[in-house]
């Protein structure tokens, strides 16, 4: 695969199997810095395996993913590949239920802390310091995704929709270059849907951040992605602009000619 230097991330001739059954057959594509970047495809086809692989939660058996032209995160820990930039939200959303929206959102900036807990006991007033600089980036995400009134409630009392904006909140505490966007709107009604899709575009266009996006809502795939890459039982049958994948034969055998559903092995 071609590489260059406005590459973020790429995916070449990744395989991933579950024991006999093949979840991704050699596929193989590129993401862009500065472009918001679609997946999608038949429930079961495939995307989100895809993207597991792509945030470490699952390792591929052969081929290889490489981040901004020189890491290869191919076998990297999740843990590693989100201290050094990829970001995801969850379909099936992963908060901790029992603590405030806050608490979710500072429990993420901890890859980006400096002082651990003998230094916070000795150092108290750098440890201090840090810790009122991570407040006001939290702080500021949470006044970006318009939840101050949720500050302190405990995120499992809270409403779906509101759940899910505090997953993106909690991807955005750690700064990502690349954000990974599993379904964001999976479930939502339409006026959740719309206030989510605004935060995505100000996250690509205010932020500056490269975005990568499952979503079953055809309607704002071909309205926001500057590309898109289709998948169908784990082979990659299409990649191009909005208006080259919805005239794919292909892609309208395959995917546009069913209805829609939700829901991702």
């Amino acid at each position: 695969m071609t590489n260059n230097s406005n590459t973020i991330l790429s995916v070449e001739n990744v395989n991933l199997s579950f024991g006999v059954a093949q979840v991704l057959n050699d596929v193989s594509f590129e993401i862009q810095r500065g472009e918001i970047r679609a997946i999608i495809g038949p429930n079961g086809a495939g995307k989100t395996s895809l993207l597991n692989c792509m945030s470490g939660f699952y390792r591929p058996q052969t081929g290889k993913i490489m981040y901004k032209g020189d890491t290869d995160v191919t076998k990297m820990p999740a843990d590693k590949i989100s201290g050094i930039g990829v970001a995801r939200t969850f379909q099936n959303i992963a908060l901790y239920t029992g603590l405030s929206t806050l608490d979710n959102l500072m429990a993420a900036r901890h890859i980006h802390m400096r002082q651990g807990s003998v230094a916070s006991m000795l150092f108290w007033g750098q440890a201090q310091r840090e810790e009122v600089r991570h407040r006001e980036f939290v702080e500021e995400i949470i006044d970006f995704l318009e939840i101050p009134h949720i500050r302190r409630s405990l995120v499992g009392s809270l409403p779906y929709g509101l759940r899910k904006r505090v997953e993106l909140g909690r991807a955005l505490a750690l700064e990502p270059d690349l954000l990974l966007l599993d379904e964001p709107m999976a479930g939502m009604n339409n006026e959740e849907k719309e206030d989510m899709a605004r935060f995505i575009l100000d996250i690509f266009e205010r932020r500056g951040v490269t975005i990568v996006l499952i979503e079953h809502d055809m309607g704002l795939v071909m309205d926001i992605s500057d590309r898109i890459v289709v998948i169908d039982f784990g082979v990659k049958i299409a990649d191009g602009n909005p208006d080259e994948v919805k005239n794919n034969p292909d892609v309208i055998r395959a995917y546009l000619g069913q209805e829609y559903g939700i829901g991702e092995r």
